[in-house]
């Protein structure tokens, strides 16, 4: 495979950008440019530097050296709105809706129409008319005056997208787009970004799923250690090469080959229902084993277990962990039974965004940590701290930076050191890979089968159908809010569990 060269002219061409924080080259000297009417895919692992240089040329960090050109024009934004206004958008990975705005106000924010100029009332129903033009336009349908704290996570990200559409830009950049969004909306937005292709808009797509890569973009360019690798046309590579440009090795066996052994019951739950959102869900889960959750977003997933962790009250139901009947769950104290939860909000219950790495890592075991008058000791806090963050390779330069410096994958992995570090009987994975690069990916796979060989009862969540059939025993599949049955992983296809994930098959009928 060889780098891609091309006579044509950039539209914007990055030359020798490099970008220090304290203790990290987060870019060395890289190389990028785009092309009209071209899907560019940037691909790397989490800590690349991907979303710093996208950061950079939607003038959201300075560059340390090296330049930018846009249209054979120097660029140096000193703000997001000059990037704006030159044509570029960019759609970032971590959501910041204005929760208490409408969808419609949120679209316009900072950008709304006038009656009379602009010392005039705002035109309310030009704003609603168009925002209904470009919802309609990514194929949702949803009333532009609902706050955006009304939504799920993928109708933002949805919103997100259509705001970036309205500022009509030229480079529209998509940092991990479809990591929320259902199977439907991914297909409705590849329709919306072949559009934009054909219109000569290019598009800079960040992802780590390989097969989005494939399907939609025209040319990689791969980053690694924030160093450039090169350029390649997406025809003259496959999977295999590009994930060896990305990690720098080879990954033979992507889902641990597991020699299942499910032992005692750890997890009982009976009839647990939560009013308007799920309904009479029973399950066991074994000492040992990995139970899949699949289902089609907004199936309730995730819903269930924020009511079994006790983050919301369900309405009715019971829960017996190791033969010991919990009333009334809270956090604390399913904590307390030997339960942890890596949550797919990392942002909003995974961590606290402005400690340290270490203080997130430790949060969890502070009375272990701790000695008889409430004091951390911190040696052996920090050693335990070294041994998480070697073992799960998180890139921070040290355990003082602040969380919300990391990169998302980085920081999803700071979620499974805290809960690790806490040794809990019962692990909930949920989306644990979200955001994760395949290497990453890999490693995590291995990790929860080893913590599964160790006794600990696993419950895997995750919207993609390789992950739960590469990583389970059992898969209980929710349609609805409701049981649409359990399924043993010998007799499961990703067929079968996208008919009863959307209603057109049931699985077996009795309590998993």
């Amino acid at each position: 495979m060889v780098s891609v060269e091309s006579s044509a002219i950039p539209i914007l061409e990055a030359k020798n950008v490099s970008k220090y924080y304290p203790g990290v080259h987060a870019l060395n000297n890289v190389n990028f440019r785009l092309f009209s009417g071209k899907v560019h895919a940037l691909m790397g692992e989490n800590g690349a530097g991907k979303s710093t240089l996208m950061k950079i040329i939607a003038g959201l960090r300075k560059r340390d050296a090296g330049e930018i050109t846009l249209h054979g024009k120097i660029i140096d934004f000193d703000y997001p709105r000059q990037a704006l206004q030159s044509g570029i958008a960019m759609i970032h990975q971590e959501l910041s809706p204005v929760l208490d705005m409408t969808i419609q106000e949120n679209l316009f924010l900072g950008k709304e129409y006038h009656l009379f100029g602009k010392a005039g009332p705002l035109d309310y129903w030009r704003m609603k008319r168009e925002a209904h033009e470009l919802l309609r336009r990514i194929g949702i349908d949803l009333d532009v005056g609902l706050l955006m704290r009304e939504l799920s996570v993928s109708q933002m990200q949805m919103v997100e997208i259509a705001k970036a559409l309205s500022y009509k830009s030229e480079i529209i950049i998509m940092d991990e787009p479809t990591a929320t969004l259902t199977n439907r909306e991914v297909d409705k937005l590849f329709e919306v970004v072949s559009q934009l292709r054909n219109e000569g808009c290019c598009i800079v797509y960040i992802t780590h799923k390989m097969d989005e890569v494939f399907r939609i973009a025209d040319e990689i360019t791969v980053f690694r250690d924030g160093m450039y690798i090169g350029t390649y046309n997406v025809s003259e590579t496959n999977q295999d090469e590009l994930i060896r440009l990305m990690v720098d090795r080879d990954i033979t066996e992507m889902y641990p080959v597991r020699d299942s052994k499910p032992g005692v019951v750890c997890l009982s739950v009976k009839g647990l229902y939560q009013d308007g959102v799920f309904g009479n869900i029973s399950f066991q889960l074994h000492r040992g084993e990995i139970l899949g959750f699949s289902g089609l977003v907004g199936a309730g997933r995730t819903e269930l277990v924020n009511a079994l962790f006790g983050i919301t009250k369900p309405t009715a139901g019971e829960i017996i962990i190791n033969n010991k009947w919990v009333k009334r769950p809270i956090p604390k104290k399913m904590i307390q039974c030997g339960i942890g939860y890596v949550t797919e909000d990392r942002q909003g219950n995974g961590l606290v965004m402005s400690m340290s790495v270490e203080d997130n890592v430790i949060i969890s075991s502070l009375t272990r940590l701790s000695n008889s008058i409430g004091f951390i000791r911190r040696r052996p806090a920090s050693a335990e701290c070294s041994d998480y963050i070697r073992k799960l390779r998180i890139k921070t330069p040290s355990h003082a930076t602040i969380v919300q410096n990391l990169s998302g994958g980085n920081q999803q992995k700071v979620i499974l050191a805290k809960w690790l570090m806490r040794q809990p009987d019962i692990i909930i994975f949920d989306e644990p890979t979200r955001g994760i690069d395949v290497g990453a990916k890999s490693e995590i796979y291995h990790l929860i089968a080893e913590l599964a060989a160790q006794g600990k009862g696993i419950i895997f969540i995750s919207s993609e159908m390789p992950e739960i059939l590469g990583m389970c025993d059992r898969i209980i599949v929710l349609h609805e809010g409701a049981c649409s049955g359990i399924i043993d992983i010998g007799e499961a296809t990703q067929e079968k569990l996208l008919a009863m994930a959307t209603g057109i098959e049931s699985g077996k009928s009795e309590s998993a």
